[in-house]
């Protein structure tokens, strides 16, 4: 997961700008959701409403310990497919643990190197960049990268993240890769712009 990139690159400045945090932020993050996931389970109502169909082919960006993952694997179904992306091996192995607790045959575990997913150019029905853009340190690059992945038909879905509408509503607009089509209080849907 992103989320603390600052902290972690004030305290390392190998890090500086990689949006990386320290294991021990992971670890405390991931606590922290196990947590809010069992006292407040609301995620499996939230996915439903960002247009995830069975078949589709979903990137999970910044999946952190998996979470949402898990829930796009079941929405996907066996004909689907989840990549599961982040720039922390932690992460990677909190998803490759769930994967085989849960038994999630078509999700990919990824790790990002900077933005670069490696992913195939255009091969995503639908981005998800959940609780992420608010720590990315360049976003007209970072929604290069999402767009790149990104059927011409498909689609990102986003939420602000700790950052205002506002601001999220700027950095996409001023990116030139993503139109905003749909907004809700809890996300943003986005079409890929033509890339000349």
């Amino acid at each position: 997961m992103l989320i603390g990139a600052n902290m972690a690159a004030k305290k390392d400045p190998d890090r500086r700008g990689s949006e990386r945090m320290s294991d021990f932020s992971f670890r405390g993050m991931e606590l922290l959701f196990k947590i809010v996931d069992f006292l407040h389970p609301y995620i499996d109502k939230r996915v439903q409403t960002f247009g995830i169909q069975p078949g589709m082919t979903v990137v999970d960006y910044g999946c952190g310990p998996g979470r949402y993952t898990a829930r796009f694997a079941h929405l996907v179904g066996e004909r689907g497919r989840v990549f599961a992306v982040d720039i922390h091996e932690l992460a990677i192995e909190a998803v490759k643990k769930r994967i085989e607790k849960q038994g999630l045959k078509t999700v990919t575990p990824v790790v990002a190197k900077g933005y670069d997913s490696g992913i195939p150019d255009g091969s995503a029905d639908v981005v998800c960049a959940i609780d992420v853009f608010h720590a990315i340190d360049d976003p007209t690059a970072f929604l290069k990268e999402l767009r790149r992945i990104t059927a011409p038909e498909g689609f990102l879905v986003m939420d602000d993240g700790h950052q205002s509408r506002s601001e999220t509503t700027h950095k996409i607009a001023t990116s030139g890769y993503w139109e905003v089509i749909d907004e809700s209080k809890d996300h943003l849907r986005c079409r890929p712009l033509s890339i000349a």
